[in-house]
């Protein structure tokens, strides 16, 4: 078995990485910048040292003598009014692990990037190949591109043993991203409108954590893989979530021209007044976005096997509506 370090383990993605990790009998070693409130990882018997990818020199030691490395930690929020770390931690924290890694030849690494990279690719299908845009609606995209063209690919090629997956819009249990937050405000009836335009590569946390421990396994070094289960557009999620719980969904549908014209109003507004992430002119911009991408080499070359959309939304939902204390409406 091996010993894995995991960034990112008190967070969505990479805390289940870390606990798939040890139900298959490796060990892993992980860094909290409050390391008493990780104890949840403690129990599962996780090494927690005191660190911060954004402080270099934390990592030396909880690195040193790995068998791999999972870099899965990131700042990651749509709608923020404070994006100053955004920078910081996407791109300095992925450089400051990425350079430890090769100063201490640890033997492989996978870096969670993301399919947003490619920014809003207007309904077009993108690849492992695709080119970055020039424009991005969110600081998250344009930082986490940044981390994958001008950090994590030219290291790769200066031969660092790194494999990269990009994750779709990941979805599951736990999650308190705006991607959770709102499906929580439609089980409850609060979400008021849903854009017609909005798609995303839909991704079960499961299959992502299933994808990163492929990509250590048999993922080619020097390579990226685009992994999600399937392609839908918001509404259509929402409709599909409706069938499944009898949960109405909102009515009201917002095309490209009404969010293009709510997302400059809302610019205006927040210069001066706080708004919630939801309505944030940021968050607005990506609902008249498609962030797609194929994950055919993921298939082919991993062997990677995602459930589709419906089979994670019926696992979700439910779990949902008990955390939130719904109760399923009869079916007309």
């Amino acid at each position: 078995m091996a010993r894995y370090f995991v960034t990112g383990a008190t967070g969505f993605i990479g805390g289940k990485l870390a606990r798939e990790l040890v139900e298959r009998g490796h060990s892993v070693v992980t860094i909290a910048r409050d390391p008493s409130k990780a104890g949840d990882l403690r129990t599962l018997g996780i090494e927690v040292h005191k660190g911060d990818i954004t402080e270099k020199e934390t990592l030396r030691a909880p690195m040193t003598g790995v068998d791999g490395v999972f870099h899965v930690a990131a700042w990651y929020k749509v709608g923020a009014r404070d994006k100053t770390m955004a920078y910081d931690i996407n791109v300095n924290g992925t450089r400051n692990v990425l350079e430890v890694m090769r100063d201490l030849n640890i033997p492989k690494g996978v870096y969670t990037s993301t399919l947003a990279i490619y920014g809003n690719t207007h309904g077009k299908i993108a690849d492992e190949t695709t080119a970055p845009p020039t424009h991005f609606d969110s600081e998250y995209d344009r930082t986490k591109s940044l981390a994958h063209f001008e950090v994590a690919v030219p290291m790769m090629r200066a031969g660092l043993p790194l494999v990269i997956v990009q994750p779709g819009l990941v979805y599951g249990p736990g999650d308190t991203s705006l991607a959770g937050e709102t499906m929580g405000q439609y089980l409850q009836g609060k979400l008021p409108m849903l854009p017609t335009v909005a798609a995303y590569a839909w991704a079960h946390v499961d299959d992502i954590v299933e994808g990163h421990i492929l990509a250590m396994e048999k993922g080619k070094v020097g390579e990226s893989y685009i992994i999600y289960g399937e392609i839908a557009r918001m509404d259509e999620a929402i409709a599909l979530a409706e069938r499944i719980t009898g949960v109405r969904a909102p009515e009201m549908r917002a095309g490209a021209g009404m969010v293009s014209l709510m997302a400059g109003v809302m610019g205006l507004v927040e210069k001066v007044v706080p708004m919630p992430e939801m309505f944030a002119s940021e968050t607005l911009r990506s609902m008249n976005a498609t962030y797609i991408g194929s994950n055919a080499k993921a298939k082919r070359e991993l062997g990677y096997n995602p459930r589709l959309l419906e089979a994670g939304m019926r696992e979700l939902l439910p779990y949902e509506m008990k955390r939130l204390g719904i109760s399923s409406p009869p079916k007309a």
